[in-house]
Order: structure tokens, then sequence, then C-alpha cells
């Protein structure tokens, strides 16, 4: 069966309403484990890949994903595009609790995380100045509108470490320099899905608003969960409307991203480091 679509399921989202389960995938990869197996099964009678990203009961932290194994895992089970949901605090008025934002643009206050499969002998610098696709926006933003989910197309997604959130004077920084959202995980799927070739979209569903507001100290952790309901509940139908109307991969730029991004010699890199990275960089060694 041929798995062209992985969905990463945030805060809320540990399994997908509607996915019939064929089989669950439990991959070891270069770099270690994913955060869970990949639930495999279809949507809309179409084959996808499903991955927790926290784990199933919400195990791991931000700081602790391991995102090249996540995306790694996804190359492996030949995916070529990924959806991914994402719990989010808004910075900007217009984007209200339960309204989703699909970000065009990132925002890095990470501090340190591994962001690239390259190393060991192997460099490659891939172009991050659109870091998502817009072909699969376009799907998604489609079924947001078909689904009845108030959402908007593009936007800045600030990717902040975690796992406490925000001081106010940091909000309102972040506010001042423009940025619509705050997450702690998108960022990074972003840049390795990039450099695997992948295609890749944010559905980033907002919980509340961050500390700025000032009716943030109101809201209850009760409503804060009520909210992750709701916009779960909204993904699933989001995501079978997009799945249904998924076209078959065709050309996209995102699917060449390496093309001319290698820089090393490539007579000098070392076995082992191309052996690790074969189904990402195989193509352009042969």
């Amino acid at each position: 069966m041929k798995i062209d679509t992985g969905i990463i399921g945030g805060s809320g989202l540990y399994s997908m309403p509607g996915f019939e389960v064929t089989e669950e995938v439990v991959l070891k990869t270069p770099f270690g484990d994913p955060s869970d197996p990949y639930v495999v099964g279809t949507i809309a009678g179409k084959p996808v890949a499903f991955l927790a990203r926290h784990g199933r009961g919400h195990r791991i932290t931000p700081t602790e994903l391991n995102f090249r194994a996540n995306i790694w895992g996804f190359k492996k089970l030949g995916v070529e595009r990924i959806v991914s949901l994402s719990a989010v605090g808004s910075l900007k008025e217009e984007h209200a609790p339960e309204q989703f934002v699909l970000p065009d643009q990132f925002f890095d206050r990470t501090m340190g995380r591994v962001s690239t499969f390259f190393g060991e002998g192997l460099v490659a610098h891939v172009s991050f100045a659109e870091p998502t696709c817009h072909n699969l926006m376009d799907v998604v933003h489609g079924a947001c509108q078909k689904a009845g989910v108030v959402s908007k197309k593009g936007g800045t997604y600030l990717c902040m470490e975690g796992p406490a959130f925000s001081t106010k004077a940091e909000s309102n920084v972040y506010r001042s320099w423009g940025m619509d959202i705050i997450g702690m995980t998108n960022l990074q799927e972003a840049k390795l899905a990039r450099e695997a070739e992948i295609c890749y979209a944010t559905v980033a569903m907002v919980t509340d608003y961050d500390c700025w507001h000032e009716d943030h100290d109101a809201v209850t952790v009760d409503q804060i969960i009520a909210t992750l309901m709701k916009n779960a509940e909204n993904a699933a139908k989001v995501i079978r409307l997009a799945i249904e109307a998924m076209p078959a991969p065709g050309d996209c730029s995102c699917k060449n991203a390496l093309k001319n991004a290698i820089i090393t010699d490539k007579k000098t890199v070392p076995a082992e480091t191309l052996a690790k990275l074969e189904i990402i960089v195989g193509k352009y060694f042969s």
C-alpha cells in the first residue's frame, strides 16, 4: 500500500476519528525512536500514516521530541506530504480560540534544538525562505472552508522552547514583531521535512490568547481543555475533507529541495553518513 500522506497529531490529538486503522508500524531510525508507532490506515478510503507527536498519553515535552526520527520515519514509509496539527496561542486579537491558522512563515526562538539531518561529513543548505508548501496549504484551506472552520491562510508561527509559556514581556515583544501565533514544535518539523523533500503544512489550532491578553488570567483549565476538544473535532473534519480533495502527488519544488543544496564533494562523504541518509539523499548519489 503506497502511503502518500502523513498526519502529525499534536496536543489533544492522539488519534483521528474516522481513521480506519490497518496496522501499527514500529520503526527504528538512525536517529533513535520516533515519538510513537506510526498508525497506518485509511481516511476517506485513502492511505494515511498518523503519528502522535507527543506520544499517546502525551509523554514527551517539546524539547524532548526526536524530530529527526519522526520525519525520517515518514520518509521511510514513502510519505510525500505531511499535514501537521498543532495547538497554539494567539498573539493577535483577530485569531480567536477555535480558529485555525495555516502559517506560511516561522520564527525561531528555540535554544539549540537539532534541526537538520546533515553533518558528519555531509553538508547541505536547503532554501527555507518559503517554509511551507503552498500547494498543500491550498488544499487544507479549502477543507477548512468546506468544514465551516474559520481559518486564515498565511501568518507567522513563533516557535518557542517551552515547556513553560511566555512571560508577558516576551509575549508583548512577539506582538510588536508582528507574530501571529505561538507554539513549541512545528519549526523543526518544517525544516526537516524540507530536507527530506516532503511537502509540509501546519494547521495551527488556536486554544487561547497568549498571556498578553487582558482576559488571559480569567481563562480556566477546563475552558482550555474544552477548546482543545472542539479543535480536535474540527481538525478531524478538516483532515477528512483535505484527504478527500488531495490530488495525486505531482511536481512540487519541495520534492527537489536538495537538488542544488548539497555542497560537499560527493566523493568525500563518509560511507556511514551516506548509509544513514540513503533514503533522503540517495537519488543524488546514484
